[in-house]
């Protein structure tokens, strides 16, 4: 997980922020689905 991903997660769950939560996870899979194709 990128540096910068993992930083506005801990963020968004320390202010307990869950719109941003799921923003971020969606973002997560989409980024994860979309390497992970590539590489085979």
């Amino acid at each position: 997980m990128p540096i910068w991903l993992k930083n506005q997660m801990t963020r968004a769950y320390y202010e307990k922020n869950r719109y941003q939560i799921k923003l971020l996870n969606q973002c997560w899979f989409f980024y994860r689905k979309k390497n992970f194709t590539e590489e085979g």
